[in-house]
């Protein structure tokens, strides 16, 4: 269905090609998952499939790119459009209308499908993908994770061949993702669809591929074989392959499930051991709080009776599915969004109630859309402009993008970045200034493991230095490296507030995969298990009490990474 010959892409400018040398098949029905390191060039091998590369973004494209017998020189997007759906990193970017229904129509307009027809798939289209309750709201109205969804749903009602799709499931909690992937399965099984994803979160897709192309790295060629044979070698994988490897496991699981009917040995031999206890940071006054928070936006009652405090030095992850409250929680403490009733405090202060610029030396706020923080036309004039801001040293934010980007020059436009790569550039402009309080939405939306390695790397050291940080995340192995608090929220309520482990490890939706794995166990992460098999030692401490002299999971001086990933 798709046959790349000897494909290279090369942008004006570039030292050197995206991509190079790219010679394989991409069969009729399969789910074909790409993967490798950021900056490999994925999202430039997917914009070939659509025309989208060279025709959108420039530069020059050697080689040939077939999909359906089409070659994408000739045919430029607009001629691919019945053949080929696409959906990028960046929902906001596909909408062309102000509501859902009307999104999920626009294609199949375009393509001038009968109206009876169009009826009939936005009904099924809305039931797939659990939309149906929004198909009369505005899109700007939406949570991220939904937008995502009706991005994808704005695709499927044409009912494409082919499916291109760059990090479907970033932006999606864990039970949205599984139905979306599940609609996935369903098209490729049902309908022949051939699905050609990039996706960083392995742990949720890589069991569903039937082939995986793995890019290397610069120059070297592509890597396509059956999904447990390509993770054997891979630089990035999920936990539950890190734990196959670790247990020395052949064939390697990609599923829960597989891992759990070989773990019954490791499960024995971790019996008589124990993570370190969790140990809390040391009680302080609160940077923030709210007690009994409303927050109404419009009609829709976004947060409920909301208490909440964040001590310095305190790691807090926000989980929940999308539109339960939590981007809005986090508003509300920058003062974006103020309190309908209850009380917010930051710093002794209400936001809402106090100047931005009094208000930025005490909290940043991390948006989902990061490009909201970026207007200079290079990486150095937003780095000069964000030490100008904060009263910085000139460099400071310099190095904290250096730490968090290494390879990214000066001369760098930030619209040229990928999505991982903005959001890192956008956490030095706010940490440049220190805040107390650090707020992140989807901080790792984008990132690869050794890039989220190094975020973590970098957070937990802000923690250690008294920093409170509150993550809104759908990450569930982020939380369980970095977090010492979890708190769900549910239609703007908190159900539930507690320690990591005692929260993630009974959630079937919000558990990482070693602690699936090996419960009833309260492993959750691969670097606590290898601990915990070295010796004496009984786990991999919490955050916030990592013993001198030890190489911690995520610190990139030592070159480790979290679970699931090598750098």
């Amino acid at each position: 269905m798709i046959r790349f010959e000897n494909v290279s892409v090369r942008y004006e400018g570039a030292a050197a090609p995206a991509i190079q040398g790219v010679d394989l098949t991409v069969p009729e029905g399969e789910l074909v998952l790409l993967v490798g390191p950021s900056g490999v060039g994925k999202s430039t091998l997917l914009g070939a499939v659509s025309g989208l590369v060279p025709h959108f973004t420039g530069g020059v494209l050697s080689g040939r790119v077939t999909v359906d017998g089409r070659d994408t020189r000739t045919h430029k997007p607009r001629e691919l459009a019945d053949l080929v759906g696409t959906v990028g990193q960046d929902p906001l970017s596909h909408f062309v209308t102000d509501t859902v229904e009307d999104e999920l129509a626009y294609g199949m307009e375009s393509l001038g499908i009968a109206p009876d027809v169009m009826r009939r798939r936005v009904e099924e289209t809305l039931d797939l993908l659990g939309l149906a309750d929004l198909r009369d709201r505005p899109i700007a109205t939406l949570s991220g994770g939904q937008q995502q969804r009706v991005a994808i749903g704005s695709v499927l009602t044409s009912h494409p061949k082919v499916l291109v799709l760059d990090e479907p499931t970033s932006a999606l909690d864990p039970a949205a993702a599984e139905e979306v992937l599940a609609v996935l399965q369903r098209l490729v099984h049902d309908l022949g669809t051939t699905v050609l994803m990039a996706e960083h979160r392995l742990e949720r897709v890589v069991q569903y591929a039937d082939q995986v192309v793995l890019l290397p790295g610069p120059g070297l060629a592509p890597v396509l074989g059956e999904p447990a044979e390509v993770m054997a070698v891979s630089p990035v994988h999920p936990p539950v392959v890190g734990l196959g490897r670790l247990a020395g496991w052949s064939p390697l699981p990609l599923s829960v499930r597989d891992a759990r009917r070989r773990a019954a040995p490791l499960r024995a031999e971790l019996a008589d051991r124990r993570p370190a206890p969790f140990t809390a940071p040391p009680a302080a006054a609160p940077v923030a709080e709210t007690e009994h928070l409303v927050l109404r936006r419009g009609r829709i009652e976004a947060l409920r009776e909301v208490t909440l405090s964040v001590r310095p030095g305190e790691t807090v992850a926000l989980m929940g599915r999308n539109g339960a409250g939590k981007s809005t929680l986090l508003n509300a403490l920058v003062g974006i969004h103020p309190a309908t009733s209850g009380r917010v405090l930051v710093g002794g202060r209400t936001p809402a109630k106090t100047s931005p610029r009094e208000m930025v030396r005490r909290v940043g706020l991390v948006p989902q859309e990061p490009r909201d923080l970026l207007y200079a036309d290079t990486v150095a004039a937003e780095c000069a402009a964000a030490d100008h801001d904060a009263g910085a040293e000139p460099g400071t934010c310099r190095a904290l993008v250096s730490a968090l980007l290494p390879d990214v020059p000066d001369s760098t436009h930030p619209r040229d970045l990928s999505e991982g790569q903005r959001l890192a550039l956008a956490l030095a402009l706010v940490l440049t200034g220190r805040p107390p309080l650090l707020l992140l939405d989807e901080p790792t939306r984008g990132l690869d493991y050794a890039a989220k390695a190094r975020l973590i790397g970098l957070l937990r050291t802000l923690a250690a230095e008294g920093h409170a940080i509150v993550l809104a995340t759908h990450d569930v192995e982020l939380a369980a490296e970095l977090a010492h608090r979890v708190v769900i929220l549910a239609d703007g309520e908190v159900v539930a507030d507690g320690p990591t482990p005692q929260v993630v490890v009974s959630s079937p939706s919000f558990a990482p995969q070693v602690a699936k794995i090996l419960a009833p166990q309260e492993w959750l992460t691969v670097p606590q298990v290898a601990a915990a098999l070295e010796g004496p030692r009984t786990g991999d401490p919490r955050p916030g009490t990592a013993r001198p002299g030890d190489t911690r999971p995520g610190d990139t001086r030592s070159g480790g990474t979290p679970s699931g990933g090598t750098a």
